[in-house]
């Protein structure tokens, strides 16, 4: 219902737009799964999942959806932090949906390198997330006005880290990987996610 208040079915289009390269039996990796609909979805389509969360209340609130529907696939729950997940080259996908933008720059960074090591070689790395302003000024003010409401709120009360939107292409070209699908969702006349 928050996500929704605050970008309607944008939200949700995103973090669920790339499980349409999944095959049944893939292997996928969830990283800060939260409440899940989209590793519940991915399970659906047949992979077998794995979901990562330090929060017990939000695995809890994963297993409450998960009760509401049958899945195709398995699905695997891991309570603790994600640098303690060693299960390298195991996943065809590791999903890191509004999860990276938790961490100041460097550990962002840090993350994503372990991320992309728990993948198999030519695994897909899916990143769904806030999509930086164009270069047009009035563009980057209002994205500003959508964006820092936002990551001020996760910073009070979940101790976010407090920074501007992540040029994710940027930082997987950084770490050795290509882009090969990208998908804007818009809120307003925004690309928002």
């Amino acid at each position: 219902l928050r996500s929704f208040a605050y970008g309607g079915q944008s939200i949700h289009r995103c973090k669920t737009a790339m499980l349409d390269h999944l095959q049944p039996g893939d292997k996928v990796l969830f990283a800060g799964v939260g409440r899940g609909k989209d590793a519940i979805h991915a399970a659906q389509l047949g992979a077998d999942v794995t979901v990562v969360d330090m929060s017990e209340t939000m695995l809890q609130s994963f297993q409450r959806n998960l009760a509401k529907v049958e899945t195709k696939g398995s699905i695997r729950q891991i309570h603790r932090d994600i640098f303690k997940v060693m299960e390298f080259e195991q996943y065809d996908m590791v999903v890191a949906n509004f999860f990276l933008n938790v961490f100041v720059r460097g550990t962002m960074l840090q993350v994503l390198r372990h991320l992309i090591d728990l993948g198999k070689p030519g695994a897909n790395i899916v990143i769904g997330d806030f999509a930086p302003a164009a270069n047009n000024p009035f563009a980057r003010f209002i994205k500003a006005l959508y964006w820092y409401p936002a990551i001020l709120f996760f910073c009070l009360v979940t101790q976010n880290a407090l920074h501007w939107i992540y040029e994710y292409p940027y930082a997987l070209k950084l770490l050795g990987l290509e882009i090969v699908d990208k998908k804007h969702f818009g809120f307003g006349r925004m690309k928002s996610y």
